[in-house]
């Protein structure tokens, strides 16, 4: 009969073993593990500050709206409407914010949007909106605010267009796959979060873990509207590489233009960037408002393929 003794160091010796193998992957297995687990706030993080406050530009009036989704998950936020009573139908603006933005702060740059509807609304979980972020619910949120920013009295649906900043950038091009919008603004855009995050983490095999790929250069192959991607001068978040990859896909007609001095999280707050909205949407809606005119385009360059390299960008304000 074998020995207990015996039994207790055979399995030590298997055990010992065992970790000889096992241990070269276990800070790596448990690496994958803690970043598939904390990947919601990784993509997402909720911003819950309270809304910035603050008089409204003399241009537009301020309406808070709560709008509730086919699931019934309310959603909160703003809309600003011209404050001039215009003799049509006025063109309209919807925003979508990064992944740490809370978007009441938009007040502050409304003067850049005379004539027009701004609709600017928390995702879900962000502010004071209702539900939990995810790609879909995002996604499918958007369509419906687009939705119903086009049949409010005193829009012009044929001149709604999109603006999106850095993980908002994903929902615009979403829209523009999947509604016919007059213009789309991409500010700081990626080709998708997962090849963003396979250039920081090259050994995860991500598109098993990442449940949000935000491949917004597929949507780009279906998107047809009139493309500004602005581009900060130093982005460590979206390498330039990822932006250039969209454009290259993106069918309708496109430009970039790069803000100096700017980083991926202060280029929306650099008035060049607004001016260069301003500039382009009013040059790409299709009619002009009663309210506002359309001014000419000044301060962009037609889209060149990244073989050409930066140089080839022209910088807000150079000639």
């Amino acid at each position: 009969m074998i020995g207990r003794g015996f039994i207790a160091h055979a399995w030590s010796n298997r055990l010992r073993t065992a970790l000889k193998v096992a241990g070269p992957l276990a800070l790596p297995v448990a690496g994958m593990g803690l970043l598939y687990f904390l990947q919601d706030r990784l993509v997402f993080n909720p911003a819950r500050a309270p809304p910035i406050g603050g008089p409204v530009a003399p241009s537009h009036r301020k309406r808070a709206v709560v709008l509730t989704m086919r699931d019934g998950t309310r959603l909160r936020g703003w809309w600003y409407r011209p404050e001039r009573d215009c003799a049509a139908p006025a063109a309209g603006v919807i925003y979508f914010g990064g992944r740490n933005e809370e978007v009441s702060w938009v007040g502050s740059v409304i003067s850049y949007f005379e004539g027009t509807h701004l609709l600017a609304v928390n995702y879900r979980g962000y502010g004071d909106s209702e539900g939990r972020a995810s790609e879909t619910a995002l996604c499918a949120d958007a369509l419906e605010l687009c939705d119903w920013l086009k049949s409010r009295p005193g829009v012009d649906p044929t001149r709604v267009a999109v603006v999106g900043r850095s993980l908002g950038s994903g929902v615009a091009a979403f829209v523009a796959a999947h509604r016919q919008v007059a213009a789309a603004v991409l500010i700081t855009p990626y080709d998708s979060i997962l090849e963003v995050a396979r250039r920081r983490f090259p050994f995860a095999p991500l598109r098993f873990l990442l449940r949000y790929p935000f491949e917004s250069v597929r949507l780009a192959r279906a998107a047809r509207a009139p493309l500004l991607a602005l581009m900060s001068e130093r982005d460590c978040v979206v390498p330039h590489a990822h932006t250039y990859r969209l454009l290259e896909a993106w069918q309708g007609d496109k430009q970039a233009l790069c803000i100096p001095g700017s980083d991926h999280c202060d280029v929306q707050l650099n008035p060049q960037s607004w001016h260069a909205v301003r500039e382009f949407l009013n040059g790409h809606f299709a009619r002009p408002s009663a309210c506002q005119p359309p001014r000419p385009l000044d301060v962009c360059t037609a889209f060149v393929p990244p073989s050409d390299a930066l140089s080839t960008v022209m910088t807000a304000g150079k000639a």
